[in-house]
């Protein structure tokens, strides 16, 4: 009888504080979910992220809007990022917001590099800051990592 394959791994594994980190700084679209008002379920938004290993979180908010008075109220949020393609590969993020304020043109061009060609992160970082986004203008939250949550279903047991 011949050999038969072994069998792959099924089961997830945790991943290790330099992964985790590893995975949470590449440019993935981030979601981000803080407890809503009233008996609305979590709000649960993509956004771009900033991320450097053994630092905080940053997304962008618009202020005084929904998501910005949500934060705001709860102080936690939850933040996750995932490999869209199988195997699965996600790591969430558990935090508390330790600042919430105004943008700074190095906030926004920490986040923009991630997501933009270079020629343009200036630019656009710029138009941010006059207020050319009609959804507001741009705050930034910070956000540091209390528990963190992970899963790696391609890696070895």
């Amino acid at each position: 009888m011949p050999d038969e394959p072994a069998p792959q791994n099924t089961a997830p594994r945790r991943l290790g504080k330099g992964e985790r980190e590893e995975f949470l700084a590449e440019p993935h679209i981030g979601v981000l979910s803080v407890v809503s008002e009233d008996e609305r379920p979590p709000s649960t938004l993509p956004t771009w992220y900033a991320y450097e290993p053994g630092r905080s979180i940053l997304v962008i908010a618009r202020q005084g809007k929904r998501k910005s008075r949500l934060i705001r109220r709860a102080g936690k949020v939850s933040f996750s990022v995932q490999r869209p393609q199988i195997p699965d590969k996600y790591v969430t993020v558990e935090g508390t917001v330790t600042r919430q304020d105004v943008a700074t043109r190095d906030d926004l061009l920490s986040i923009g590099r991630r997501y933009l060609p270079a020629d343009s992160v200036d630019s656009w970082a710029d138009w941010e800051l006059r207020g050319g986004n009609g959804s507001g203008d741009p705050e930034c939250i910070e956000i540091r990592a209390d528990r963190w949550l992970t899963s790696d279903f391609g890696g070895p047991p």
